[in-house]
């Protein structure tokens, strides 16, 4: 096969339906490229998502520094960390616009250097109000640099013809792993977070633009009626994006309170209640990198089906755990459970309509929106009932996945066609 058309929705080039009141858009004109140039753009992109991560993983172990640095109370902390998932949800539906004047590459180059070099803002804040000024600058250059990718994604997933978004947020997870490493060892050298961060933001930068550089724009961006400069996600997006809010709040869950779990509820070490974050961590990056190979082998809806099951599962050996292994093991399940579920929530959006980057920027937004209320969530219920009740809700929330999986058969590959082979 020497060339592949990649449309912009899933459903090959051509006058759709406009997401406005009935009005007639032109797709953008798919480019031809050849298997082994689009394989390229894959690793390109996948450097990419792990650039992205790595961001995440390097702010997350100097929080302590930067509360310190301003004076925050935990309270105070907490209401600052909500700036980033605000910022995201207030910029993400301006990334369709930017990518569609300015190309998805050149887009992608320069929301992803913001990203990257916005890691300084948190730990340059003197004061409180400035830190939430940054982290809702971090969190909005974070969020539309996430809606290009992941529609790049997309549009590379159609070229190959198989799947390969869960194989993009596995590599995000490894970047996440690999920032947090390097964090952690600044931290326990007691390198000063400016310092660190200044590094980390530089290196990261030249990876990502290099990275950059190896992205095709897949789409014309001069054909077709631009998307509007900031939309509400369409209906398709919301339907999706519920079953998006189900996987990441248990996702948000596990990480904040798994150990808190172990160490109130079960009264285990602190180093045995660690373990089961890093056992959720793990699973869920390790079945994020497998995958594509399950939903190619038995499609997105049952693998989607058989995760709510795996996490719903977690979730019940969690509630009924009476020993601190069968507790690490509940979170381990629900990693693995709901691992691809956001990745493939990402490419039934984008294939759900005629316009990708709105589509994809309504689930993005509610994801975000799930990961931010989580926390909150889990401690609200956890002060009306118990953690064990904050767990039981985790747990039907991921039997949702099973009852709303059918929604995103849209990210299944068509049946009847062959996907482009890996090059030896």
């Amino acid at each position: 096969m020497d060339g592949i058309g990649v449309s912009a929705g899933g459903d090959g080039p051509g006058t759709r339906p406009g997401p406005e009141s009935g009005r007639r858009t032109v797709a953008a004109a798919p480019i031809a490229l050849a298997s082994g140039r689009l394989l390229a753009v894959r690793r390109a992109v996948a450097a990419v998502f792990a650039v992205h991560g790595a961001v995440t993983g390097s702010f997350a172990t100097r929080v302590p520094w930067v509360q310190e640095h301003v004076g925050a109370s935990p309270g105070q902390l907490g209401l600052a960390l909500a700036f980033p998932a605000v910022g995201a949800s207030l910029a993400m539906p301006l990334a369709g616009r930017i990518s569609h004047r300015f190309g998805a590459r050149r887009a992608l180059g320069t929301l992803l250097a913001m990203w990257t070099l916005s890691l300084l803002l948190p730990v340059l804040a003197p004061n409180l109000p400035a830190l939430c000024c940054a982290l809702f600058v971090f969190g909005a250059s974070a969020g539309m640099a996430d809606v290009v990718m992941n529609a790049l994604g997309v549009d590379i997933e159609e070229g190959l013809n198989r799947p390969i978004m869960s194989g993009l947020h596995g590599m995000w997870s490894v970047g996440a792993l690999s920032g947090s490493a390097g964090g952690t060892v600044a931290a326990h050298l007691d390198v000063d977070a400016r310092a660190h961060l200044a590094a980390a933001a530089v290196f990261l930068t030249l990876l990502g633009l290099t990275a950059c550089r190896g992205v095709t724009d897949l789409r014309s961006a001069s054909v077709g009626d631009p998307p509007p400069r900031f939309a509400l996600p369409p209906k398709s997006a919301l339907v999706i994006g519920a079953v998006g809010f189900c996987a990441v709040f248990a996702e948000g869950a596990s990480l904040d309170w798994s150990a808190v779990y172990l160490r109130d509820v079960l009264g285990t070490s602190p180093g045995l209640a660690a373990a089961s974050t890093t056992a959720f961590a793990c699973t869920m990056a390790l079945a994020r990198l497998i995958g594509d190979a399950v939903v190619s082998r038995f499609g997105a809806v049952r693998t989607v089906r058989l995760g709510g099951m795996s996490a719903t599962a977690g979730g019940a050996l969690i509630v009924g755990a009476a020993h601190p292994a069968m507790a690490v093991v509940g979170f381990a399940l629900i990693g693995l459970g709901i691992a691809v579920v956001v990745p493939l929530a990402f490419a039934a959006a984008g294939r759900s309509g005629p316009a990708p980057s709105q589509a994809i920027a309504g689930v993005a937004t509610i994801t975000y929106t799930s990961g931010l209320v989580a926390p909150s969530a889990m401690g609200t219920v956890a002060e009306a009932t118990s953690l064990t009740g904050s767990f039981a809700l985790v747990t039907v929330l991921a039997l949702g996945l099973v009852v709303g999986a059918g929604v995103l058969r849209s990210a299944e590959r068509p049946t009847g066609t062959a996907p482009l082979p890996d090059p030896a």
